[in-house]
């Protein structure tokens, strides 16, 4: 399985036509939440996925936000899921973000039910659960 690292110009046209509607399949479709999908981060984020064959596993990207950096748009591919990928592909994104942003706090917008995931890699959530397009969301942050 191979893990691919790309800024948007540097994406091919299908490749980001694959992920686009890999996201759009999973955030907008299966979690019933319209929403601009795609936007102004796609042009900075560096996007990150695990593929496989011609599939693409699980996604994320990362965005530098000056003082922090975040990450976002986190998924498994559903064909993939409950195979533990989502460790191999946050491991991966954060092994990027120490790369490229050392020292630097990461700070995400986590899905409520997610913080015990991201916890085991050493996030803490520093906010109240709040909604983000009508679904919990929790601010976790990690030094």
């Amino acid at each position: 399985m191979d893990y691919n690292i790309k800024k948007l110009t540097e994406l091919t046209t299908k490749e980001f036509l694959e992920i686009v509607k890999l996201r759009i399949a999973v955030f907008v479709v299966e979690q019933n939440c319209p929403y601009q999908e795609v936007d102004d981060a796609d042009e900075v984020a560096w996007h990150t996925w695990l593929q496989e064959g011609t599939d693409i596993v699980g996604y994320t990207r990362i965005i530098d936000q000056g003082d922090t950096v975040t990450f976002g748009r986190v998924l498994i591919n559903p064909k993939y899921r409950n195979q533990k990928l989502g460790n191999k592909l946050l491991k991966e994104t954060l092994k990027v973000v120490e790369e490229n942003y050392p020292n630097r706090p990461i700070v995400i917008g986590a899905q409520a039910h997610l913080t015990k995931f991201y916890g085991a890699f050493g996030f803490e959530a520093v906010s109240e659960v709040y909604l983000e397009d009508d679904i919990p969301h929790v601010q976790m942050r990690r030094n």
